[in-house]
Parts: C-alpha cells; structure tokens; sequence
C-alpha cells in the first residue's frame, strides 16, 4: 500500500529548524524514506531535492533561513502536493511511517490521533463533556499514547513495535476511573480513520449502547 503525508513537504518549505547539518542531512534520509513508501522517486520528488539543497547551503555557511529564487518551482510543487493532501487522513500515513527519534512527526501523530478520537467520540454519541482526551508522550524510541476515556469505552491509539493492524485498543469500562476494563479489542488504525466503520467495529466487539443508538442515526 503506498501513502503519502504532508510532513516532507512542509518541512522542505521552512528548514529554518534544521540548522546543522547533521540534522539536515537527517532530515533528507526521512524524506527520501518517505518518498519510497508514498511510491515516489526520491530523486523526483521536490521536498527531498530542496532539504538536499539545504544541506549544500549549510555547508557553504548560508543561514537556514536564507531563500533562493531558484528554489521557487520546487516550492510551488512542494505547496501542490500539500493541497492535494489535504483531503487524506495523516494518522494512518504517520502510523506506517513511525515517529520513533522524530519528535515533530510524534507531534504530528499526536495531533492527529486527539482529531480522530474527537470525530470518533461524536460519532458514539459523546458529547466533550462526557470523555477525557489525554495524551502520554513518553520516550523518544516509541510513539506514545493517546486515549479517549470515557464512562463505558476506553480507546488507547500507539503504535506498537510488532508491527501493524494493532494500533487501536478499545475496551468497555466502568467509570473515568477504571483503568482496567473488560476485555482488550484491537483494530488497525485505518478503522479508526473511518469513524462508521470504526463506531460499527466498537458496537459489535464491545457491545456499547451508545454506539448502536448512533449506528440507528447513521
């Protein structure tokens, strides 16, 4: 499956934050990988020649801010490709990539996961005051966690060292204070980027009143 995120595309547009060049040059080998999964050549690919360019310009002492006009028909593909991808979901692309020793992808990742619990939790019927959205960052070498705690359902999003298809857990609880819960669910997370699909999943496994009342409203 090839996957595409708009990651590269803004980090080639400001590169003001990686001003050495070991973290530039770093910066380029993700974007290269990046590429490969989307399904694209690195070396065709605008954000990866403009965060290379960048490490040329480190190297002859331009500051990382500096802009160049040379740079504009890269730039003005780089702001296409962030369009186009407006209209696809992140969580899933940020979840095959990993956001191990990447702290903005792992912010990225976050974010988007918090977004996807919100829809997700209106689509089972919650209203923001019936839930607690929270989020563990932890170590730089995992991913973290984010979970949506609710009086019924408990739903954890990570990305496990395993491998994929188990990135959501969710399971039926007693109480925002009940952190153990009846039996472990898991799902891919590109359920979870399908709110219908994923609150349908939630009220078969768990059985969660809440959900089949939305499912009637669906």
């Amino acid at each position: 499956m090839n996957y595409d995120l708009d990651f590269r595309y803004r980090r080639a547009l400001q590169p003001d934050g990686l001003a050495t060049i070991p973290t530039a040059t770093q910066a380029v080998v993700d974007a290269m990988q990046d590429a490969r999964n989307a399904g694209v050549d690195p070396a065709r690919d605008p954000a990866t020649i403009l965060l290379a360019r960048h490490v040329g310009r480190l190297a002859l002492g331009h500051p990382p801010d500096a802009t160049f006009d040379e740079d504009a028909p890269l730039r003005r593909q780089c702001l296409a490709r962030i369009d186009a991808l407006k209209s696809k979901p992140a969580l899933v692309a940020l979840a095959r990539r990993g956001v191990s020793y990447d702290p903005e992808a792992k912010r990225a990742f976050h974010r988007e996961a918090r977004s996807a619990l919100r829809i997700a939790a209106r689509h089972m019927g919650l209203e923001p005051n019936q839930y607690d959205l929270r989020s563990n960052i932890a170590g730089q070498a995992i991913s973290g966690d984010i979970v949506l705690h609710a009086e019924e359902i408990y739903v954890l999003v990570s990305i496990p060292c395993f491998g994929p298809g188990r990135e959501v857990m969710f399971r039926r609880c007693q109480g925002r204070s009940d952190y153990c819960g009846l039996a472990n669910n898991f799902c891919d997370i590109a359920v979870l980027a399908d709110p219908v699909r994923f609150t349908a999943l939630v009220a078969r496994e768990s059985g969660l009143a809440i959900a089949r009342r939305q499912l009637e409203l669906v």
